[in-house]
């Protein structure tokens, strides 16, 4: 197959990969139960606790970031287990949707899609129902571009009524800071196309001490995802069932870059380049869905379709004309928003691209501001 010319992909994942985590995933193969591999995971899997900000166990699975969090539900909970999912958009209706299908009671809690859940909400239906076992949280809402205020979620929570917190994490972690022990998470779980900057393939999984006690009177199904498994095949440098082995040099080299750099380094990057792209959005005269700056997200940007533009026009000339990709809406969304993604291997002058491009193609698609 013919090599494909370099995007700017700007989608929120999967990401662009530096080329020399490139070259580190064409290592050969070698025996994943030999001891090459056991010191490489035992040395990933340290350097991801130093990205997650925790001191608990840590886990690397072979899936998606779904099956994290997947992993997060069944290793902590049984059916009929009365729950509060928080949803503001289509991942956080994913989360409720998982929860359901294992048979947890869910008390579903909608916000608008573009702003923040409620922590005071929350606060409200823990004191009307004592009997909640654990609460599901998306800290970064990739759909809307909106970043919910989970360390002050967790303090009522964790500090008020001493509740289990499951966290999706997938456009987050490694982008945002989400430092797992100071806020006190019990599992949370995030995926290595977005800020790990390597292929979709694996996910990664923080289990707190509250989290492992759930754990042993849980009774989902669980089998590919029992966590028990894991953590006893990593005592002894392995994973229980086949690993990604290309996407673990990926992720080492990966962890290698983004620990040079240093995590405040990474986090500072990404809040220059989210304000980036957002104030050059309004610069153009677009207007963003997320109105409030306090729960804009530094990984993704939801902007509106204008009024008589075509949003599939508009992306098929970015992507044809300017070799720049964009994000459509989903869900409810789907076709009333774009999105520009900025997190990962991402510099400003891949945001002034965009808007170079923008420039350019907007009043070809009908957008006069």
């Amino acid at each position: 197959m013919k090599r494909m010319t370099p995007q700017n992909l700007r989608t929120p994942g999967p990401t662009p990969i530096p080329d020399d985590i490139v070259e580190a995933m064409t290592n050969p193969m070698i025996n994943h139960r030999g001891p090459e591999f056991a010191a490489l995971i035992k040395k990933s899997t340290e350097q991801l606790k130093q990205v997650f900000m925790t001191k608990n166990d840590l886990l690397i699975l072979t899936a998606s970031g779904t099956g994290a969090l997947e992993a997060s539900i069944v290793n902590t909970l049984s059916p009929g287990d009365r729950v509060i999912a928080a949803t503001a958009g289509a991942f956080g209706d994913r989360f409720v949707d998982m929860a359901e299908a294992y048979g947890a009671d869910v008390k579903r809690m909608d916000f608008e899609w573009g702003g923040p859940i409620d922590p005071e909400a929350i606060r409200k239906a823990l004191h009307d129902e004592p009997n909640i076992k654990a609460v599901l949280v998306t800290h970064n809402e990739t759909s809307t571009g909106v970043t919910h205020p989970v360390e002050e979620i967790a303090k009522i929570v964790k500090g008020e009524f001493d509740k289990l917190l499951l966290i999706d994490a997938v456009s987050s972690l490694g982008c945002i800071p989400l430092p797992v022990d100071a806020w006190d998470c019990d599992m949370v779980g995030t995926a290595s196309q977005k800020g790990f900057m390597i292929p979709p393939g694996l996910s990664f999984i923080s289990v707190s001490e509250r989290a492992w006690e759930a754990q042993q009177t849980a009774k989902m199904p669980r089998f590919y995802f029992d966590l028990t498994l894991a953590k006893r095949s990593l005592e002894g440098g392995q994973t229980p069932f086949t690993p990604n082995l290309s996407a673990m040099y990926g992720l080492s080299r990966a962890l290698d870059l983004l620990l040079e750099e240093g995590m405040e380094n990474v986090f500072g990057r990404h809040a220059t380049i989210g304000q980036l792209t957002r104030d050059g959005v309004r610069e153009l005269g677009l207007k963003l869905l997320v109105e409030d700056e306090a729960y804009a997200s530094d990984t993704v940007t939801a902007i509106k379709v204008p009024e008589g533009v075509d949003q599939k026009a508009l992306m098929g000339k970015m992507r044809t004309e300017h070799n720049v990709v964009l994000a459509g809406g989903q869900g409810k969304l789907t076709a009333d928003i774009f999105r520009i993604g900025h997190l990962g291997s991402v510099d400003k002058s891949d945001i002034t691209e965009v808007m170079d491009a923008l420039r350019v193609v907007l009043p070809e698609v009908g957008f006069d501001p």
